[in-house]
């Protein structure tokens, strides 16, 4: 039984460190989406990191990434389309998740 117990361990503790990693690289995500998103309104210094920072908080609304993209599309005007806030959101999780491994 020990080497079931060691293999069930070892199993919870990978997908609870892969759940933390994900959770790291959604919220950088959605950090570096803030800050896109500031760019386009104008905003730069702190105010562009306090609205980074509230689409951290988000998406802490709802499960998924509904309500961070219901934030930044309630806040950018027409000219950005929702295709290019989901472009953005893909793009910047994929750098996110590098950024998280290599930290």
């Amino acid at each position: 039984m020990t080497t079931f117990d060691d293999r069930k361990d070892a199993f919870e503790n990978k997908f609870a460190h892969d759940e933390e990693l994900r959770f790291k690289a959604t919220a950088r995500r959605n950090k570096l989406l803030g800050l896109w998103a500031a760019e386009k309104l104008g905003k730069s210094g702190a105010d562009a990191e306090a609205y980074a920072q509230s689409v951290v908080l988000a998406d802490f609304e709802e499960p998924g990434d509904a309500d961070v993209f219901r934030k930044v599309r309630g806040d950018l005007d027409a000219s950005v389309t929702d295709v290019e806030i989901r472009t953005q959101m893909d793009t910047l999780l994929a750098r996110a998740i590098e950024e998280v491994k290599t930290q």
